[in-house]
């Protein structure tokens, strides 16, 4: 089963008219996205947009031969003229089923925001599910007896509905999840295509013809991966965006609740509001277990309060101890906790602060901190297959 995505952009395209954002100032050539249309085998169309008979044409196929037109926006009728030739647009009821004379079946999911999605069966048994914009599939509760070939989901805004297929088994480590209705929520060219990757999803130029079931093309999701970034740098959001699309994460929070410090609190709860539902918290600096353990991914956050309580406990912030062992016992629970992350079978995504580029700190204890966090940031990316630095809200990649 081949289908050919005629547009890949959200409703009003990308870019959008007459919107001066950067994203849509640098969105030229091929990261140019009409509204998202796909050609079925040349059988089925699942949404009209402008121009998709010129679309088609440019792709190499035509409409003649569509014998079915399906809507899947939450509106309920196309919003441009039907080319002479085309059946009318209809769309499946929820949960209900259409056969076609080609030998593909489509039946319609219901959605969570409105609109419909539909799965469609290939005639060599080929599964495919669309999902319209800003919408997750609805009522997913037992898991699926197979994964799908191949998603097309608003994977940018609507991260959550991937992560409600694969808690339920719809998308599997095989499954070719191409991102559509693609915004400016997010730059295109290579900012979209790292963000999209660590997702374990890809996006294409419009025009792109793919055969359902392909498998050399889904992108391998790092298993690993360090977040290093300054103050209110937005690690700690770049980190949280790398799982938004996977179900039941560990949020290990090392910093503890410090009753009585209302600023902390604040930031407690800014996090707190940031995270999915779906997502569990355990407040501990206890990392080894967890990454020892097999289990859901893991986001740690932060390391550099990880390092505060073991210095804490080692007595690092007495010379006298320091000396007198703290330094080796320190270095010790480093190379165990860099182990852990060798030996680990979990996604772990973990958060630091780097602070060695700023000021050098007034005090020696001050100065001792800055160091280590420098040595365990070292030892700790040297295990993982991606490290990013993130600046002003832009995250670089160092590893991976």
């Amino acid at each position: 089963m081949d289908v050919t995505l005629l547009g890949t952009g959200a409703p009003a395209g990308l870019p959008r008219p007459d919107c001066p954002c950067a994203a849509c100032a640098t969105a030229l050539g091929p990261d140019a996205r009409a509204a998202t249309a796909v050609l079925v085998d040349g059988a089925l169309l699942l949404d009209l947009t402008p121009g998709a008979a010129f679309a088609a044409a440019r792709a190499g196929h035509s409409l003649a031969g569509v014998r079915q037109v399906l809507l899947s926006h939450p509106h309920n009728g196309p919003v441009v003229e039907v080319p002479a030739g085309l059946p009318q647009p209809g769309r499946v009821p929820d949960g209900r089923e259409l056969a076609l004379l080609t030998g593909h079946r489509v039946r319609a999911v219901a959605m969570d925001a409105g609109g419909t999605g539909y799965a469609v069966t290939g005639p060599a048994g080929q599964r495919l599910l669309y999902l319209p914009p800003d919408g997750a599939p609805a009522g997913l509760e037992e898991a699926t007896a197979e994964s799908y070939d191949m998603v097309l989901a608003d994977v940018v805004g609507r991260p959550d509905a991937l992560a409600r297929l694969r808690a339920v088994g719809a998308a599997g480590p095989t499954t070719d999840v191409i991102a559509v209705h693609l915004d400016h929520d997010v730059p295109p060219g290579p900012e979209l295509r790292r963000r999209l990757a660590a997702a374990g999803a890809r996006a294409v130029a419009d025009g792109t013809t793919l055969t359902v079931g392909a498998y050399e093309d889904v992108p391998d999701v790092p298993r690993r991966t360090l977040v290093l970034g300054g103050a209110r740098s937005g690690k700690s959001v770049e980190a949280e965006q790398r799982l938004e699309s996977f179900p039941d994460v560990l949020y290990v929070a090392t910093g503890g609740t410090r009753g009585g410090d209302g600023e902390w609190a604040e930031r407690v709860a800014a996090h707190r509001e940031r995270r999915p539902g779906s997502w569990r918290t355990a407040e501990t600096t206890d990392l080894v277990p967890l990454l020892r353990e097999d289990g859901p991914p893991l986001l740690i956050d932060c390391l550099s309060l990880w390092l505060t309580d073991v210095m804490d406990s080692v007595g690092a912030w007495d010379d006298a101890e320091w000396a007198g062992g703290g330094e080796k016992s320190l270095r010790e629970r480093v190379r165990e906790l860099a182990d852990a992350v060798r030996r680990t079978r979990r996604t772990v995504v973990a958060v630091s602060n780097e602070v060695g580029s700023g000021i050098v700190p007034a005090t020696a204890s001050g100065r001792r901190y800055r160091d280590e966090l420098g040595r365990l940031n070292a030892a700790f990316g040297a295990e993982c297959e991606q490290v990013l630095l993130v600046v002003a809200g832009q995250a670089l990649v160092l590893r991976g």
